[in-house]
């Protein structure tokens, strides 16, 4: 047991959770998750420490691997894969800092079928075309219309996908 001569109050402690939401045959998920007031399609897999926010659709056969976060009006297509600590953002920043709980300044993203993207990749929010490879660490910052491999800060089209 930790002993501290400091005196300290007490924080407010949250339980990771699903809650509310609607999922589709033969789904894994792999506590512990924060799930809440979303979709998850069919045999689709979730890895542990992810968060899934509400209202966020994810397709069939999808795969979201660990420490990914997808948060608020983001919808994945059937058969992607969403690799370790992919991150999406609603939130574009756009007075200098975050818009502070107004809602009406967050922007969606769509995530058409069979896209994979890679490891600590960054979404903001965007269109990104069904049969495309975001690559690791990549930032994605336009929409994505056409199929292929992207990577980089922006993310840019690299080559088409073999």
């Amino acid at each position: 047991m930790c002993e501290s001569s400091e005196e300290s109050t007490r924080p407010t402690i949250h339980e990771s959770c699903i809650r509310d939401v609607k999922f589709g045959s033969d789904v894994t998920v792999v506590q512990p998750v924060n799930l809440y007031e979303c979709t998850i399609g069919d045999s689709s897999f979730v890895g542990p420490f992810v968060e899934v926010q509400k209202g966020v659709e994810v397709g069939k056969r999808c795969k979201i691997q660990s420490h990914s976060f997808i948060c608020e009006l983001v919808t994945i297509g059937n058969d992607c894969f969403i690799s370790h600590g992919a991150m999406f953002i609603n939130d574009r920043f756009e007075d200098g800092g975050p818009a502070q709980g107004d809602t009406s300044k967050w922007e969606r993203t769509i995530v058409e079928d069979s896209v994979s993207i890679g490891t600590n990749a960054t979404v903001l929010p965007v269109r990104i075309c069904s049969g495309t490879v975001i690559g690791a660490g990549a930032v994605v910052t336009k929409d994505i219309d056409e199929p292929g491999v992207y990577v980089g800060n922006p993310a840019r089209r690299l080559r088409d996908v073999d």
